[in-house]
């Protein structure tokens, strides 16, 4: 629990009984809990501090969940746990393609939630939050990409990309099998494990996030992440 001392987690929900319960639960693992009670007041201090997960309620009043993730995702990588009282596919889907990293739909366990901020909280200490850099040998390089695994970046035409936890996880494990197909229902056991089976629609909103933030700095490193279609996505080697 010592390693968690120093991480902080922003609450967003405007029902003071739900934002006092996770305030409780997360605090007993360690976690330094800030509270937001509308979209508005979630967006200044996301923007003011850096969180290492921010817990999203889906239904706010004024600027709902989704436009208060999308607009963080415009400036920052943090990952974000959406909470929601409407379990549709539909509504994850959306969820996905405006940045979240997990969905727990409501009414939720603790114990889940606590084990999912967790999950997410554990990844994202190991992608590109971290700014600590290390002597690597584990980096996989192409023409106008590469990945360090050990330093976890990722470069494209020579600029560091800031990623979302599942974006690298899912670039480096296309990376590791250069020219091999994935189908979308590998990736989703693969790089997500048990999170969402079935909405193979995840992995298209994510594939096309990162395809996006590449294209920023290398056109030629987001078109090394192929469609087959009927199939699903491989990262292609430049041939020279």
């Amino acid at each position: 629990m010592d390693n968690q001392n120093q991480q902080t987690i922003l609450v967003v929900d405007d029902e003071d009984r739900i934002r006092r319960l996770l305030r409780m639960y997360l605090e007993r693992e360690g976690y330094i809990i800030d509270e937001a009670e509308d979209g508005e007041k979630a967006l200044e201090k996301a923007f003011q501090k850096d969180y290492d997960l921010i817990l999203l309620d889906l239904m706010l009043p004024g600027m709902d969940g989704l436009e208060v993730c999308a607009e963080i995702r415009k400036k920052k990588a943090t990952p974000i746990i959406m909470l929601t009282a409407r379990g549709e596919e539909t509504n994850r889907v959306d969820g996905f393609e405006a940045g979240t990293d997990d969905y727990v739909v409501k009414p939720f366990s603790p114990r889940e939630l606590v084990h999912r901020v967790k999950a997410v909280v554990r990844r994202a200490s190991a992608t590109a939050y971290l700014t600590t850099k290390t002597n690597t040998h584990n980096v996989i390089v192409f023409p106008e990409l590469t990945i360090d695994h050990d330093a976890h970046e990722v470069k494209a035409g020579g600029k560091s990309i800031s990623l979302t936890p599942k974006e690298y996880e899912l670039l480096h494990y296309l990376a590791k099998s250069p020219d091999k197909v994935f189908t979308r229902e590998t990736l989703l056991r693969d790089v997500w494990n048990y999170e969402f089976f079935g909405d193979l629609r995840t992995v298209d909103t994510h594939v096309k996030r990162l395809r996006e933030k590449l294209n920023r700095a290398s056109s030629r490193a987001a078109s090394m992440i192929t469609t087959v279609w009927g199939v699903g996505y491989k990262l292609e080697v430049p041939k020279e």
